[in-house]
């Protein structure tokens, strides 16, 4: 693996995440979903989740997919955050009360969105700073 291209792309993808899911969830749908408390401990969390998350895709678009360009990228996005976003909503519903099928929907396609977006990212930046192509 290359660690470069694993932690640059991971790290660049975990911030996009962040500031995607700010944008999201925190202006555009700000109504549709229960807001965080919001302190420090609180973004925090919200921001390692992200990084991880930026990272868990970057170790499989250069360990295991090889994957360098952002057409490529997006694709494989699209298709982890389709699974990631049914995933943790199935669970969501399990466990939360509150949760509306309406919800569950929105919240895939958000996921969704944002994951090929995120996947577009951490894939150019990958053939960036590995220089490597498909």
């Amino acid at each position: 693996m290359k660690t470069k291209n694993f932690l640059i792309a991971g790290i660049v993808g975990g911030i996009v995440d962040f500031l995607l899911g700010w944008l999201f969830y925190g202006i555009i749908f700000k109504d549709s979903f229960p807001q965080p408390e919001e302190n420090n401990l609180t973004m925090l969390m919200i921001f390692l989740g992200c990084i991880t998350f930026g990272l868990f895709v970057a170790y499989i678009y250069t360990q295991w997919a090889q994957i360098s360009t952002a057409a490529t990228g997006a694709k494989a996005g699209a298709i982890i955050g389709l699974f990631v976003g049914l995933f943790l909503n199935f669970f969501n519903m399990a466990m939360n009360s509150e949760a509306t099928f309406q919800m569950f929907a929105l919240d895939v396609v958000i996921g969704v969105v944002m994951t090929t977006i995120i996947g577009a990212v951490i894939g150019m930046v990958n053939g960036k700073v590995g220089g490597q192509s498909e």
